[in-house]
This record gives C-alpha cells, sequence and structure tokens, in this order.
C-alpha cells in the first residue's frame, strides 16, 4: 500500500476535476468527512481536501484548456521536464508541459499510449498527501489498460518503475513499485481491461481506505452515487467496491484486511 515516504515514481497526489466543484466537494465531504481548504488566490482556486487537518486530496473546478473531469493521480517525479519529455519520446502525449503551481509543487499532464490520463509531481516544497493508507485516504492506484506488457514498459520507461506478478484467484495480478524502493513499496497495478467488472476506457482507477466498506457503498448510494462493483471480499487483499460520484467518476473503496471474510 501507498506511505507518505513518496520516492520517485510513487504515486504522491490525487485531485478531482468537477463541472460542479460545490456538489462534488458536498459528495465526498458527506462520505469520507473532507473538509475543503482553499489553496490561495496564487493556485487558480485550488482547493486542498483535508481530513483531521491532512491533506488527502485536491479538487479544482475544470479548466477547458488543462482540466480533465474526475480523478487524476499524480506520480513523484524529481524532473518534471524530464519526464514529460520521456513520456514523449515513449510514444505518450504530453497534454500540457510542465507548470509551477507556486507554493506547491510543479505539475505536467501526460497520456500513456492507450490514452490514460496522468500527472507528475515535482516537489516545491510540497512532497504529497499528508495521509495514505487509511480510512478515508489515499491507499492503492490502478491501472486499467488494454495490453499491461505495453503499459509496464511504457511506466518503467517514463517514472522508472518496477513491476512483480502477484497470484490471485483467477490469475496474476501486475503491481507496480519504485525502482530504488523494492516491493516492499508496492503502491498500485496493472489490470487488462474486460468484461463488466472494469471500465472500458484506459484509466487510472484510485482507492480509497474504508473502515467498512459495504457502509461507504450505502452512504454513497444515499449521497446519490453509484455503484459499479457492489462491495467484494477479495482473499488476501479484503473487501472492495467500485463506486462513482454523481457525476459519474469512478473511484475504489477499500477495507484491507487479509483475514476479510469472502
Amino acid at each position: 500500500m501507498l506511505t507518505t515516504r513518496f520516492p520517485d515514481g510513487a504515486a504522491n497526489w490525487i485531485d478531482l476535476g468537477s463541472p460542479d466543484l460545490a456538489a462534488s466537494l458536498a459528495f465526498y465531504g458527506g462520505l469520507f468527512g473532507w473538509q475543503p481548504v482553499p489553496a490561495g488566490p496564487e493556485t487558480g482556486g485550488y482547493t486542498l481536501l483535508q481530513l483531521d487537518g491532512r491533506t488527502v486530496a485536491g479538487a479544482m473546478a475544470l479548466d477547458p484548456e488543462r482540466g480533465r473531469a474526475g480523478w487524476t493521480v499524480y506520480f513523484r517525479s524529481a524532473d518534471a521536464p524530464g519526464t514529460a519529455e520521456a513520456a514523449g519520446a515513449a510514444h505518450g502525449t504530453v497534454v500540457f508541459p510542465p507548470t509551477e503551481l507556486r507554493g506547491l509543487g510543479r505539475v505536467a499532464g501526460l497520456k500513456d499510449p492507450a490514452g490514460a490520463a496522468f500527472r507528475v509531481w515535482q516537489p516545491d516544497p510540497v512532497e504529497g498527501l499528508d495521509a495514505a493508507t487509511e480510512p478515508g485516504a489515499l491507499c492503492w492506484v490502478e491501472l486499467h489498460t488494454p495490453d499491461v506488457a505495453a503499459a509496464a514498459a511504457f511506466y518503467h520507461r517514463v517514472l522508472g518503475v518496477q513491476t512483480a506478478g502477484v497470484d490471485f484467484p483467477g490469475g496474476v495480478y501486475t503491481s507496480l513499485y519504485p525502482a530504488d524502493a523494492g516491493e516492499e513499496a508496492t503502491f498500485g497495478g496493472i489490470v487488462s481491461t474486460f468484461g463488466d467488472l472494469v471500465g472500458t476506457t484506459p484509466e487510472w482507477l484510485p482507492y480509497f481506505g474504508a473502515a467498512d466498506a459495504d457502509a461507504v457503498v450505502d452512504r454513497a448510494e444515499e449521497l446519490g452515487g453509484s455503484v459499479r462493483l457492489p462491495a467484494t471480499g477479495v482473499p488476501g487483499v479484503g473487501r472492495l467496491a467500485r463506486l462513482a460520484d454523481p457525476h459519474g467518476y469512478e473511484f475504489a473503496v477499500i477495507k484491507g484486511d487479509p483475514a476479510q471474510d469472502t
């Protein structure tokens, strides 16, 4: 699972682009207890989402030129321009070049060759989120893509991340970890898009921790969200569910407990 140590290549930030920011803040506030805190006028209206005074995500109104609807995962880079250049050389797309967010960091918007959007974050001075792998905080990221091997090669070249195969019921799961940190720092995975269990559009799916995944599912529906995959026990992992907020932007929740009944 994720930690807040954030070695290069690891997921270190996440934010939401919404056409109705107030409605989105109300939904996620009601679901996770997040409190919105304006990041300051110099950030163009960016909002920090905090839990017990610690930042667990960001949010912004959609910018037609640079904004992306839904959740976007960021990965730490010590050199955002170099990472953007590497993405282009590996047949990815530079959506927008490295840009300074004063008081926070430097960010570049990218897409991999399959079209999955992501961003890289160069700390200046903010290293990343203040909390991870606990209820209401980001704990895992998962790439859904049509070609797992090609995606693994791209992210290795661009972010330097390594992959490992993990045996699970139904097949082998491809996990991701930073090259300089080892498999104990695994922060995400790659899965193939197929059937109804995952979406057909290449994307990075964030997982947030939950003390009770079933209760979060019920609360999401009460708040106007929808269920894409009901709460399900996965041996050796825990209990997880895939949801969508009222705008249709997808995310997942997980109670990480290998002893969880299935």
